[in-house]
C-alpha cells in the first residue's frame, strides 16, 4: 500500500499492529525484532539503520529527536484518551495518508481524537 515501514513500539497493541497489516502496511512490533524491555536507545538507532517510521505512545522518542537534531525517524505519536486497537489503527490509517511525504521527509506527527499535527525534523529546542 504504501512505500515505508513502520515499527510499533511496545506500547502499541498486537491487535494494531494486526489491524494495519490487513489495511496493507509494512508494520512490525519491536517485540517481534527484540526483547521486549529494550531501551528506547536502542530501538531509536534501530529504525533509523533500517528506515523506519515509529508508532508510539511514548514521548521519550521526541525528545531525544529533539535533544539530538536528528532527521530521522519519523515518529507518530499517538495521544489518544482510548487508545484502543482499532482507533489507533485507524488515526495511524489516516495520519499516513494525510502526512505521507513529511513522513518520507522527517518529522513528528502528534495525534489526538480529533486533530494531528506535525513538525519537520530536525526539531529546534
Amino acid at each position: 500500500m504504501y512505500d515505508m515501514r513502520f515499527l510499533a513500539d511496545m506500547n502499541i497493541s498486537p491487535l494494531t499492529v494486526n489491524t494495519l497489516k490487513q489495511e496493507g502496511f509494512n508494520v512490525i512490533r519491536v517485540s517481534d525484532l527484540m526483547p521486549a524491555n529494550t531501551d528506547d536507545e536502542i530501538i531509536l538507532p534501530y529504525a533509523i539503520t533500517n528506515n523506519y517510521i515509529l508508532i508510539t505512545q511514548d514521548l521519550d522518542f521526541t525528545d531525544m529527536l529533539a535533544l539530538q537534531g536528528l532527521t530521522k525517524p519519523s515518529v507518530i505519536n499517538i495521544r489518544l484518551e482510548y487508545p484502543t486497537p482499532a482507533r489507533v489503527a485507524r488515526r495511524v490509517s489516516d495520519v499516513v495518508k494525510n502526512f505521507q511525504s513529511e513522513l518520507i521527509t522527517g518529522c513528528v506527527v502528534s495525534v489526538d481524537e480529533i486533530s494531528a499535527r506535525y513538525r519537520l525534523l530536525p526539531i529546534k529546542v
